[in-house]
């Protein structure tokens, strides 16, 4: 099932059950008003969806074509906005051009930062650029959606808090990282609001391509118009989101409506090309003694689309331009 939501003014938006071929919707506030809603009621609001779903294949009449433009995030405001960095090539790569070696613990202990949760972007938004100075990078993940997530999940007992995958961006000012770091608390200013593609998908939808916690496909990344990447999902993701969810319940509990990301696609072949422009810079740093590759600035658009092994496109299309 695919899963979107329609602004309409009201902080949370409306949610709609989706075709598959990302066409035609059906109007869900019969079962919830919105995503957010029908997260905190998963159990009781599925069967729903389901059946508004199964109308929609049938040609209900009361399906009503999809205008992208018209789309919020999936969830516009989550309860929580947590990322991780799985791919841990990425890890490995922007630390070598700055000649920071990798923590010790890196291929046993995850990365993870929290991010801002109650202003995302859908997929058609303009970005506003505060300053160009600041370094705006693009960086193409995935993301699992959580239902009620208890304190000291088990890994093996993962997937039935993971209700919902998506696609983003996690936009961050680069000039600003350092910085932050270097106070010792980590992200905050260099992180604006997250893009998301138009569908959240339920695993199902997936098929084979889902399992234990990764998502195999290729992530297409494309830059004014030119292509800079299509890296592989599936395998070079370290940390699965099952790992993840442990990770994060260490040490407390998460409600329904978690986003938690996977961070930058990263494979270790140059030749699967970048999922965002600092793995570029860093690549020139070390070849050369410098980046070579500018940031963002308005007027940049970028494009982010992830498919199936299949061809299919579940997420649908992230197209953004960067606006002053």
């Amino acid at each position: 099932m695919r899963l979107a939501t329609l602004r309409d003014g009201s902080p949370d938006g409306r949610l709609l059950v989706v075709s598959r071929d990302g066409q035609r919707a059906m109007d869900a506030r019969a079962a919830a008003g919105s995503l957010r809603a029908a997260l905190d009621d998963w159990e009781r609001t599925l069967p729903s969806l389901l059946r508004l779903e199964l109308e929609l294949d049938k040609g209900s009449p009361a399906a009503m074509e999809l205008d992208l433009e018209k789309l919020a995030a999936p969830l516009p405001r989550a309860a929580e906005w947590v990322d991780a960095s799985a791919y841990l090539n990425h890890v490995r790569l922007v630390r070598q051009a700055r000649g920071a070696a990798p923590p010790e613990t890196l291929e046993t202990d995850p990365l993870v930062y929290q991010g801002g949760s109650s202003d995302l972007l859908g997929p058609r938004a303009p970005f506003p650029l505060v300053n160009e100075a600041f370094g705006l990078d693009f960086e193409a993940e995935l993301g699992a959606v959580l239902g009620d997530t208890p304190l000291g999940t088990r890994s093996e007992d993962a997937a039935r808090h993971v209700r919902l995958l998506v696609c983003l961006n996690d936009w961050t000012y680069r000039n600003l990282v350092p910085d932050e770091l270097a106070k010792g608390f980590g992200f905050f200013c260099s992180k604006p609001a997250t893009s998301f593609a138009p569908f959240a998908v339920t695993p199902d939808e997936l098929g084979d391509a889902w399992q234990a916690g990764r998502l195999a496909g290729t992530m297409h990344v494309a830059l004014d118009g030119a292509p800079v990447g299509d890296t592989e999902t599936g395998d070079e993701m370290h940390f699965s989101f099952h790992r993840l969810i442990e990770h994060i319940t260490r040490t407390r509990r998460f409600g329904a409506g978690t986003i938690l990301g996977s961070g930058t696609i990263s494979n270790a072949s140059p030749e699967r090309g970048i999922s965002c422009l600092q793995e570029r810079r860093a690549l020139e740093t070390i070849e050369h003694g410098a980046p070579r590759t500018p940031f963002l600035k308005a007027g940049s658009r970028v494009t982010i689309d992830f498919k199936l092994p299949n061809g299919r496109q579940p997420f649908g299309t992230i197209d953004q331009q960067v606006v002053s």
